[in-house]
This record gives structure tokens, C-alpha cells and sequence, in this order.
């Protein structure tokens, strides 16, 4: 397996320490995906614009389909979701 130095979130300031504490809130803890960008923050800051116009931009998918997607493809591919 590899390592990746990543910034834990009680080192965390500035923008980084926002977008920690946003993840915080949406979902209770900060996903490892978040924390493997966490040395880019314009990569993170992409990825989380992916995300939010994934799940919640103009779609002929439902929000609630959306999501059930997301968990089958996560299962699938054994991943944490």
C-alpha cells in the first residue's frame, strides 16, 4: 500500500482548514480522499466542484438516485462511500 503525506486536520489553516471543517459538517468526518488532496489545495477545491455539480446540478437524475448510484458504484469498486 502506498503513503501519502497528507495535512491531518488538526494542522490544518486557512482555506484548508474551511474545506475540512465544511466536509466536517456534510458528512461528520473528513473522507481520506479529501485528506490525499489535501498538499493541492487547487486540486481539492476542483474536486469538490466536481462533486457538488455531480450531486447537485441539473440532472435528469434525482438526488436520491444520484446517491443510490454513488453507493453501488462504491460497493462495487470496494470502496467506502
Amino acid at each position: 500500500m502506498a503513503w501519502i503525506t497528507t495535512v491531518l486536520p488538526d494542522e490544518a489553516t486557512g482555506d484548508l482548514k474551511r474545506e475540512y471543517e465544511g466536509a466536517q459538517g456534510r458528512a461528520g468526518y473528513i473522507a481520506h480522499i479529501l485528506r490525499v488532496q489535501s498538499l493541492n489545495h487547487t486540486t481539492l477545491q476542483a474536486s469538490m466542484a466536481l462533486y457538488q455539480a455531480t450531486m447537485f446540478g441539473a440532472s435528469g437524475l434525482t438526488r436520491i438516485e444520484r446517491e443510490m448510484l454513488a453507493t453501488v458504484v462504491s460497493q462495487v469498486n470496494d470502496c467506502f462511500y
